[in-house]
């Protein structure tokens, strides 16, 4: 058996990013850009919030779900109500364990409805786009249920290389698309399935920055053409190329969470202050009983936004402590949590962390409490995230 690391797996964009001299690093088994060249994080970000900036997340999973039942396989399987989509519409939901930890988060995309009438006895159609590295494990988790609920008309199909993924955002992202030829003006969640140059895309009014934004679904091969044409456009608009340190730094910003961070096997939805993507009021799915019982009794612990009060940037993995164990870092008293992401912010120009913190520990937003930054305290104040405000739905 070889011990050889195993080759990262490239995007459609590869060559256009290395060609540019992108700063590339490995993320969840891909080979992505970090930055782009005469930009940086933080100006990429300013982009972002000021005017518009595009990012290339092909990376991300895609599964179709299709046949007779697979609307209830996949609400059987997720937290929220999927019997609440629509054709046309989108759905952020979670796909927990048993326990229920969280597997992942993911957008699901409805595109075909049978009992619309429109299916012609095809069944049901879907889109789910979860994180990369659990794409398997929510295919997985989707058949499962169907399974269990005899559904044997579902299929979940990998489509990970069949489509890329490109995130316009930013308050001129709908300039940008109109500049392109792409349909914009839509409600937050809605998508569209569209034609450009005569290539099909879908465009969906989705993003993970807290700005107005889209993201848009071409096929795999059609990708290229599209991030030319859109980059072109950007730059009369002062939009910019991003990667995904800008990409990290604007979500954490507004507070939302991010697998391997805030979200895990070992966090509930209730833990991390996501309660509102749990349809409650249905009968069955994956971790259904546990997240009741942990609903009735609290959750053991919440997730709270930390403000830096001094020079200093808490970052992921750190020790969070009551204010009167500021003089005794080294010591495990009053240790309430652990950071979970931690950066600096350029629209506050203050360090901020998002951290899970012991629920029964008596915190109230405002309180002030410390961060052990290797070996030296840092004073912060608890806040209830977004940091900046979100104006995704504007």
């Amino acid at each position: 058996m070889s011990d050889a690391p195993q080759a990262l797996r490239e995007g459609p964009l590869h060559a256009r990013h290395t060609g540019t001299g992108a700063r590339m690093a490995a993320f969840a088994g891909w080979s992505m850009p970090l930055e782009h060249p005469g930009g940086g994080v933080v100006r990429e970000h300013t982009a972002v919030r000021e005017a518009v900036g595009v990012f290339d997340v092909s990376h991300l999973g895609k599964l179709g779900v299709t046949g007779p039942g697979a609307l209830a396989a996949v609400g059987e399987a997720l937290t929220a109500d999927a019997r609440r989509l629509v054709p046309g519409r989108s759905q952020y939901s979670l796909c927990c364990d048993e326990r229920g930890g969280v597997v992942d988060d993911l957008i699901v995309y409805l595109r075909r409805a049978d009992h619309e009438g429109g299916g012609g006895g095809a069944g049901d159609e879907l889109l789910l786009v979860p994180n990369a590295a659990n794409a398997a494990a929510v295919a997985d988790a989707v058949r499962d249920a169907a399974q269990r609920a005899g559904l044997d008309g579902v299929v979940v199909e990998d489509q990970h290389d069949q489509l890329g993924v490109l995130a316009v955002q930013g308050p001129r992202s709908d300039d940008l698309l109109d500049a392109v030829g792409l349909p914009a003006g839509m409600d937050r969640g809605a998508f569209v399935d569209a034609t450009w140059r005569g290539l099909p895309v879908v465009v969906c009014r989705t993003g993970y920055t807290g700005e107005r934004g889209y993201e848009l679904l071409p096929r795999w091969d059609d990708t290229a053409e599209l991030w030319d044409a859109l980059l072109e456009a950007a730059d009369p608009l002062d939009g910019l190329p991003c990667g995904l340190g800008a990409r990290d730094t604007l979500r954490t910003e507004v507070g939302y969470p991010l697998h391997g961070h805030e979200l895990s096997t070992d966090t509930t939805p209730l833990q991390a202050r996501l309660g509102w993507a749990v349809g409650w009021g249905k009968e069955s799915f994956t971790g259904r009983e546990a997240l009741l019982a942990e609903r009735e009794a609290g959750p053991d612990r919440l997730l709270w936004g930390l403000l830096a009060l001094g020079r200093g940037v808490p970052r992921a993995g750190m020790q969070v402590r009551t204010a009167g164990a500021a003089d005794g870092v080294t010591a495990s008293d009053g240790v309430v949590g652990t950071t979970t992401s931690g950066t600096f912010s350029p629209v506050l120009q203050q360090g901020v962390a998002l951290a899970l913190l012991d629920a029964r520990a008596g915190i109230a937003e405002g309180d002030e409490l410390v961060v052990d930054v290797r070996g030296r305290p840092l004073p912060v104040q608890v806040v209830r995230p977004p940091f900046v405000p979100d104006t995704s739905r504007s």
